[in-house]
C-alpha cells in the first residue's frame, strides 16, 4: 500500500514546463461533476492537467513521466498498481457541464475526464476528449488549485470542498446550495445515509471545514437555511487563512514593491515579466541580484538567460568560474534526471517523517475502533452475535484469515480493516465521535 506524504512541498524548481507552475486552472464545470474522485484521483487529475495545459488546444496527447507524476501526488513512485487504478477511474468518470457559452445560449455536455491513457516505458501518455479540452483551457470562470496546498489534503471530501470553495474566495461567500447540489459536489449523492443531514454534518462537513482551515490558504465558515426544522440550503462564507501565504489570485507571484531595477535587468537580459516577478517573489531581490552579477561576471556565456535559469535553480554561491557547473553539463536531459533525483530525495525524507506519525495515529485509531467493535457486539442478542459472526467468517476468503477469526472473533488483527468496513456497513455511522485527528 502507498503511503501519504502530505506534509511535502514539491520541489518546483526542479521542474520543467507548465509543471513548474504552482497552481492549475481548472474550469468550474470539471470541479462540479468530481465529486465521487478519490482524494488521489483528484489530486492525479489536477497534475495531469497542469502537465497539459499550455498545449492542450494544440496537441491531442500529453506525456509526462510516471515516477515524477507519483511523486507529484504524494504516492510512492513504484507504486505503478495504485497508479494504473486511478487512471482507470479518471477514464471512467463522467464530466458533465452546465453553463452559458459564449453565444449566450444554455450549454450542457458530457465528456469523460480522461479519453484514454496507457503506461509505456515509465511513461504516462494520456488525452483529453476535444470538448472536454476546450473548456478546460478557456472557461469562464476559474478556480485555482495550489498544488502544494492540495499535497496536504487527507481527506476526499475536504479537497473537494476547498476545490468548490475557492473559486469564491474573492467575494467571500459560495452563495447558497441546495443539499442536494452539495451532496453531488461531494459525491455522496444516492446515499441514504448523508440524506440526514446531521449525518452529513458530522461526517462530510464538519471534517471537510476543519481539515480546509488547518492546511489550506483559506478558512471556511459553513452557514445554513432551513424550512420549520429541516435544513434545505448551506452556504460556506470564505475568509483567507493568515497562517498560510499564498501567490496572487492569478496564480503568479507578485514581485515586492521597489524591485523596479531588477525586473528592468531581468527584462534586458530576456527573462519574461511573468518569470521575473516569479523569482524576485519566490527568492528574494537581493539573491536575484547576486545570480545577476554572478552571470554577467562570466565570460563567454552564449545563453545568459538559460545560465541564470540554472544559477538560481541550484542556488550557485558563484565564488568562481572554476565552482560553477559548466554551460555544457546543463543538459536538458541532466537537469531532468537531476530533478527526479531532487524530487525522489525530498519525497523519501518526507515520507520517514510522515511515517512515525501516521503509525502512531493509525494504532491509536484502529484501537478505538476494535474497542467500538467489542462494545456494540457485545450488545447485540445471542441471535444477532451467532448471525454476526458466521455472516462475516462467509466473507474471507483467506485461510489464514479465517482461522484467526475463528480463533480471536471480532478481536481479530488480520482482519481488522474487514471487521470495520462489516460494521460501517452493518450500523452506519457506528464509529462516529471517534478521534480522526
Amino acid at each position: 500500500m502507498s503511503r501519504e506524504m502530505t506534509a511535502a512541498e514539491i520541489p518546483r524548481a526542479k521542474l520543467t514546463g507548465s509543471l513548474r507552475r504552482n497552481s492549475v486552472k481548472k474550469n468550474v464545470a470539471a470541479i462540479h461533476v468530481s465529486g465521487k474522485l478519490t482524494l488521489l484521483q483528484r489530486k492525479l487529475s489536477n497534475v495531469l492537467l497542469l502537465n497539459a495545459y499550455d498545449d492542450l488546444t494544440v496537441k491531442a496527447t500529453h506525456r509526462i513521466d510516471a515516477r515524477t507524476l507519483c511523486l507529484m501526488i504524494g504516492y510512492n513512485s513504484n507504486d505503478m498498481d495504485t497508479l494504473k487504478a486511478s487512471l482507470r477511474g479518471l477514464a471512467e468518470t463522467v464530466a458533465e457541464w452546465d453553463m452559458l457559452a459564449e453565444d449566450g445560449e444554455h450549454e450542457w455536455g458530457v465528456s469523460a475526464l480522461l479519453a484514454y491513457a496507457k503506461l509505456k516505458g515509465g511513461v504516462c501518455e494520456y488525452s483529453y476528449s476535444p470538448a472536454l479540452a476546450a473548456k478546460l483551457h478557456d472557461p469562464k470562470v476559474f478556480a485555482l488549485i495550489n498544488l502544494n496546498i492540495q499535497r496536504r489534503f487527507t481527506s476526499g471530501h475536504a479537497l473537494a470542498l476547498y476545490e468548490n470553495c475557492y473559486r469564491f474566495v474573492r467575494t467571500g461567500s459560495t452563495g447558497w446550495w441546495d443539499l442536494g447540489l452539495f451532496r453531488r459536489l461531494m459525491g455522496v449523492d444516492g446515499s441514504a445515509y448523508y440524506e440526514v443531514y446531521k449525518q452529513l454534518n458530522a461526517k462530510i462537513i464538519k471534517p471537510s471545514v476543519a481539515e480546509i482551515s488547518r492546511t489550506s490558504n483559506i478558512v471556511l465558515t459553513p452557514e445554513v437555511r432551513k424550512q420549520g426544522r429541516v435544513v434545505t440550503d448551506i452556504r460556506f462564507l470564505i475568509k483567507e487563512n493568515p497562517q498560510l501565504a499564498m501567490l496572487d489570485v492569478d496564480g503568479n507571484a507578485s514581485a515586492p514593491e521597489g524591485s523596479g531595477a531588477v525586473l528592468d535587468r531581468l527584462r534586458a537580459l530576456g527573462v519574461s515579466d511573468r518569470l521575473a516577478r516569479q523569482w524576485i517573489a519566490e527568492h528574494g531581490e537581493a539573491f536575484v541580484v547576486e545570480k545577476l552579477d554572478y552571470v554577467g561576471s562570466q565570460a563567454g556565456v552564449k545563453s545568459p538567460v538559460r545560465y541564470l535559469t540554472a544559477a538560481i535553480r541550484d542556488g550557485y554561491a558563484g565564488a568562481t568560474t572554476a565552482e560553477a557547473a559548466p554551460e555544457a553539463a546543463l543538459t536538458p536531459e541532466r537537469a531532468r534526471a537531476a530533478a527526479l533525483r531532487q524530487i525522489d530525495d525530498e519525497a523519501r525524507q518526507e515520507a520517514a517523517r510522515m511515517r512515525d506519525h501516521a503509525i502512531s495515529h493509525e494504532r491509536r485509531q484502529r484501537a478505538q475502533r476494535m474497542a467500538r467493535v467489542r462494545e456494540v457486539a457485545e450488545a447485540r442478542t445471542p441471535t444477532q452475535r451467532d448471525a454476526d459472526r458466521r455472516l462475516f467468517l462467509s466473507q474471507i476468503n483467506d485461510p489464514l484469515e479465517r482461522d484467526d477469526f475463528l480463533r480471536l472473533g471480532w478481536a481479530s488483527a488480520l482482519n481488522a480493516r474487514g471487521i470495520f468496513a462489516f460494521w460501517e456497513e452493518l450500523l452506519p455511522g457506528v464509529f462516529d465521535g471517534l478521534d480522526a485527528a
